[in-house]
């Protein structure tokens, strides 16, 4: 009888149930009993106590029943989780600080390091600032800035300018027309703060004394590189010149943007030129650093001056009418 049982037990896993255990479970349940001998033959059913004796009579198991089964059957696997997840929660906890420092305190000699949330990114340039002696270079996309934001460059700022710290920063030209930009840029400029704008720049860039450099890694801004690579630092130098070489100081008249005789200004012009080059209108608005509507409006102009009853039709007329071409300022600069 031994050996019988045994092989009876072979193929069946402990938390398994066979199929002819489902159809003598489910006949159980039906019935309100099962014979023993139909019990031994398949022991998935006592390995999961699906079934429990007859007190009144050997012959006979009586099923139980199947919410209080899978219960039973769950609330260890339930707790073994909990236990787990306490785990993993004991061991994050003791790493934590560990990370954070990695983090927060990157090696001097770190060529990259990568800075996670707006938290840290602030921090670490609140750090770099304070240690600035000598220079500060900014690009700073986009038609302007939120006022909280302007507050903390402001913060930032005038510390350094106390300093005698040399200050340059670029923006595109439609920041020009953006009123917590353009009141920033006139409380600092008479303390030495130097300000230029085009129509397109290259994306966010803040470089320290020619020896620390900060660049987004993300576009939601979440995500920031922090670089002390002297190779790579110089190489942005460069950049930031060459923009500087061709920007339009903050105090002069924007010459390329003046409205032509046929009535279409410049910045439907730059518009005309991206268009033509076939990008749409969101792709459109963050080149020229404006949102997304305002770019539309400019465009509804543009149609009507040409003419256009539909997007198709705007694209033969820009390029008929030669306003790219008779343009000199064509380019942004």
């Amino acid at each position: 009888m031994e050996t019988n049982r045994g092989d009876t037990d072979e193929g069946h896993h402990h938390h398994e149930l066979c199929e002819a255990g489902r159809q003598l479970y489910a006949a159980a349940l039906r019935s309100g009993r099962i014979a023993t001998s139909e019990v031994e033959r398949v022991p998935c059913l006592l390995n999961l106590a699906l079934v429990h004796p007859d007190p009144d009579d050997p012959q006979w198991y009586r099923p139980i029943p199947p919410s209080i089964a899978l219960n039973q059957l769950i609330h260890p696997i339930e707790r073994e989780i909990q236990e787990r997840r306490q785990l993993a929660i004991s061991l994050a906890d003791t790493f934590e600080p560990f990370m954070t420092i990695t983090a927060q305190s990157p090696a001097a000699n770190q060529a990259i390091n990568v800075l996670e949330g707006l938290t840290l990114i602030n921090a670490t340039l609140d750090r770099v600032m304070d240690e600035c002696t000598d220079e500060l270079l900014t690009i700073q996309p986009g038609s302007g800035r939120k006022p909280e934001t302007v507050k903390a460059g402001l913060r930032r700022m005038e510390p350094l300018l106390d300093r005698g710290i040399k200050m340059r920063t670029l923006y595109q030209h439609t920041a020009r027309h953006h009123s917590a930009t353009m009141g920033y840029v006139e409380r600092i400029m008479p303390y030495g703060l130097e300000v230029r704008t085009l129509e397109e720049i290259v994306d966010r860039l803040i470089i320290v004394d020619r020896k620390v450099a900060f660049i987004p890694a993300r576009r939601d801004r979440q995500v920031a590189l922090e670089l002390r690579h002297d190779g790579l630092v110089r190489y942005l130098v460069g950049v930031f010149d060459q923009f500087w070489l061709h920007g339009t100081p903050w105090e002069e008249d924007i010459v390329a943007y003046a409205p032509t005789r046929d009535g279409i200004s410049g910045i439907q012009r730059s518009i005309a030129k991206l268009l033509v080059e076939g990008h749409v209108d969101e792709a459109i608005a963050r080149r020229l650093g404006m949102n997304v509507r305002t770019c539309r409006a400019h465009i509804a102009k543009l149609a009507s001056a040409l003419g256009s009853g539909s997007r198709a039709q705007l694209g033969f007329l820009i390029a008929r009418s030669g306003i790219l071409e008779d343009d000199p300022h064509c380019d942004g600069t």
